[in-house]
Parts: C-alpha cells; structure tokens; sequence
C-alpha cells in the first residue's frame, strides 16, 4: 500500500506542476501533508517536517548568499570586462561569434540564474548575429547548452536539490564532477566552433566596415511576458569609428534594439529592460575591481579545496562584498531588495522540500517504491545503477521539472541503487548528466527569456538545440564513467 501511495503522491507532484495547477512551493508542502494523513501518520507530520528544515537548511543558506553574492559582482561590474573582450575578440567572424557567445553565456552562468544569464548574453550578442545575418538559433542552442552545464554548479539549483533530496552535502557531489563537467564545456566550446565555421562557410567573412554598412532592420523584442517596439538593430548610419560603434551596438543594444534616429521617447525607456550590463550604471565600482577579482577567485578556490562548507563561504563572500562595494546602508539594503525575490524562491522550495522529503521518508514510501524498482531493475543492472540514473536523467528532466525529478524521483534511484552497493553519492552526481537538455526544457521558464529575446520561434530552437543537448549530455556522462566519478 505505502508503495501505491508514494507513487501516486509523485504523480499527483508531477501533475500539479506540470500543469501549473500549483506552484512548486505550495505542491511540496500540501501534497506530502495530505499524503502522510492518507496513511495514518498525520500526527507525526510535525516532527517530519521539523527534521527535514533542520537537514536543509545549510543548503537553504548556500543558495541565499551564493545569489546575493553572484548579484552584486555583476552590479559592480566585475563580468563589464569579460564581455566587451569577448565582442572585442568576435569581430565580424561567424566562428569567433559563435564561440564568443559560447564562452559568454558559461562565464555569466556563474551567477546561477539562467534569465540573466540568457539576458546579458543576447543583448550582448544579438547585434552581431542580425548583422552578420548569422542563424539566431544558433545563439540560443549554443547559449542554451553552455548554460545547461554551467547550471550544475552547487548554486545553480539541480546539485543543490541532489543534496536536498538525499541529504548529501553539495560540494562533496560537485568537486569530484568538475572534471567531468569540464569535458562537457569543452564539448560546448566544439560544438560552438563546428558551428561557427559552418556559418562562415555559409556567409564568408566580413569586415567590420563591410558589417556596418548592411542595413539594419526594423525589429520588435519579446521577452517572452511582453513585448517593446524597437527603432533598429544599429545606430542609423555607417560614417567613422566603425569598430568602436560596432562594439557600442552590441553592449548598448537591448536584444537588438538601438539607437536609430527614428525612435520615440518610449522605445527609449522601453530599452532600458534589455540593456544587460548597462556601462553607465549607478551601481559600478570600478576602483574596487580587482577586490572583487580577486575575491571571487579567492571564493571559488577555498569552495574547490573545500576550506570550509560551501554556505560559510558564500555567506562570508557576501556579507564582505556588500561592506565593501556598498559602504552605506541604504546601498546594501537597495542591493539585496534588488535580489530578493530570487533569495526568497530559491530558499523558499528548499524549505518546502523538507516537507516533501520527510514525508516520503518517514512514512517508509521511499523504501517501499525503492523495493519495487530494485525487483523490476534486472540483477545485471544493479551495479550499474548510476549509469542508468545518468540516462534516465536526460528524458525524465526534459519532460518533467527539476523539482519533480529531484524530489520525486531521485531518491527511489538511490535507495534502489543503495540494495545494489551504489552509493547515493554516485547516484546525484549521475543525475546532474541532463541538465545541458533540461535548459532547452519547455517547463525552464527561463528558455522563454532567451527565445523571446532573440525572437527565435521555440518550436525551431527546440529542433535546432536538443540533439546537440543530448549529445553534450552524453559526454558529460561517458566522462563521468571513465573518470570513474559514477
């Protein structure tokens, strides 16, 4: 019976949020609560619930400092310099243009949010490929991938829910996998040179003066939740400073829209919604640039050598940024405003799991479904449970959110990989093998920021982008096996 009812209250799970009938917070807290009355220990739910915060709550913390953090490095301005040398290095070339917006949406994925991530990489991008007349669904595929394998990073939500769900800890999943997810950048970068050399081939090389002088076209950017008129994809005119006004296009522009001398007052201050790293913002801090440099390289190095828990690191790398860049208290208070509704859906599902979690657990469903998938997994596949967790993660978050897969399904894994010697470590570093495909997902809101921007149909991005999603997935898990990660 527990084994009838965890199964249905999974799909209940799934159903409610596939569908948007719930939110994933609300989905979590309620379904597992009416579950545990359905089999008779609904007087236990408190202490259920009480143990799961108490389990979650380092990584609550993790990802609440990690986003403020990521957050205010790029209001200071430490990615400015990154990206004009990427637009710098593109010039009017197709292959360096692909591989440009490559290495931009893997640098800017840092931050963990894929509707910045894809935000600042299209305004930042767009200009180019509409000039050079290149295939925009090759900017989004491409951004889209790199995002996917930089998403697997402790901050950036899946491994965050692998530890949540299994109660392992992040950086004991994450450490061992950089090599792996290294050779899955790596394949990004590849693909994004075939890819590149493909539209030379089809369009030549151009030179910066020959770029500027095709004509730009009258446009309309979508995010996806609205839509602004823009006046052109270029400045209105080809006379001097050719280089410089090329790169002025491509990191002023917001999502392809300009400066063209037809455009009214309120395009202009439509624009300003797509800017993307905004040169003249009010936040900069460029006497403190190296600070924050060095900082951050700083963080990240004590987060691999594992110094200290990944929370106590960003937590201190947050609270340190802040004093620093924003002596001032109202500034400090503007600035964590600024990212507070991320803080609060990231760190609000974390809570919500524990419920989900500690139901599942508690009542014994998660061991019960675990018996029955461990009798319908052949004996010859036992052993090789990580394998065939790292397969199954490609279709499974697809089609279905990371929540659900994570919380709904992830632990029935380990727990059947667990009666075959498999450890649950093994089992969440297998499951973050997908995460290149689920970025394209039709259920990531976030995709609809980067195909909306770009004014790429979805059905065409999803064509375009999924088998070579698939095949970086792939990598990412061949490479895990050799390395002997999983």
């Amino acid at each position: 019976m527990l084994t009838i009812l965890g199964f249905a209250m999974i799909a209940t799970f799934l159903v409610l949020i596939m569908t948007k009938k719930m939110s994933p917070i609300a989905a979590l807290v309620l379904i597992p609560a009416l579950f545990c009355v359905a089999v008779g220990q609904g007087a236990q739910l408190g202490d259920y619930v009480i143990e799961g915060v108490g389990n979650l709550a380092p990584t609550a913390a993790m990802l609440m400092f990690a986003i403020v953090y990521f957050g205010v490095m790029i209001d200071v301005g430490l990615f400015d310099p990154i990206v004009r040398g990427i637009l710098k290095f593109c010039r009017a070339d197709p292959m360096r243009i692909v591989v440009g917006t490559a290495v931009l949406a893997a640098i800017v994925s840092l931050d963990g949010d894929g509707s910045t991530t894809f935000m600042i990489t299209v305004s930042a991008m767009y200009p180019l490929y509409k000039r050079l007349k290149m295939s925009l669904v090759v900017m989004t595929g491409v951004a889209a991938t790199a995002n996917g394998v930089m998403n697997t990073l402790p901050w950036g939500g899946p491994t965050a829910r692998a530890a949540t769900a299994l109660k392992l800890d992040a950086s004991e999943i994450f450490v061992p996998m950089i090599p792996a997810l290294a050779m899955g950048l790596l394949a990004v970068f590849v693909l994004a040179y075939v890819l590149g050399l493909r539209e030379r081939k089809r369009l030549g090389m151009l030179t910066l003066d020959e770029a500027l002088a095709r004509e730009p076209e009258q446009e309309t950017v979508s995010t996806g939740a609205g839509s602004t008129r823009g006046g052109s994809t270029g400045t209105g005119s080809t006379g001097t400073g050719g280089e410089d006004r090329l790169r002025k296009d491509a990191s002023a522009s917001g999502g392809g829209t300009g400066t063209g001398t037809d455009a009214d007052p309120a395009d202009e201050a439509d624009d300003d919604e797509f800017q993307g790293l905004d040169p003249n913002r009010s936040t900069l801090r460029p006497k403190l640039y190296w600070f924050n440099a060095g900082l951050t390289a700083a963080l990240l190095t004590a987060m691999i050598m594992e110094l200290m828990p990944i929370p106590v690191l960003f937590l201190l790398g947050a609270a340190l940024a802040l004093t620093v860049n924003f002596p001032h208290m109202p500034d400090q208070r503007a600035r964590i405003a600024a990212h507070a509704d991320n803080v609060l859906n990231v760190s609000g599902m974390v809570f919500a799991a524990a419920v989900f979690t500690g139901v599942l657990t508690g009542t014994g469903m998660v061991e019960n479904m675990a018996d029955w998938v461990v009798g319908a997994v052949p004996d010859a596949m036992g052993p090789h449970m990580a394998i065939v967790t790292g397969l199954l993660s490609l279709p499974l978050t697809y089609f279905m959110s990371n929540d659900g897969f994570y919380f709904g399904v992830l632990p029935v894994l380990a727990e059947a990989g667990a009666a075959h010697g498999v450890s649950p470590l093994e089992i969440a570093r297998a499951s973050l093998a997908g995460q290149a495909l689920h970025m394209s997902s039709p259920l990531v809101p976030a995709v609809y920021v980067l195909v909306g921007m770009a004014k790429v149909e979805f059905g065409d991005h999803t064509r375009f982008t999924v088998k070579w999603a698939i095949l970086t997935s792939l990598v990412v898990l061949a490479a895990g096996v050799l390395f002997g990660i999983m």
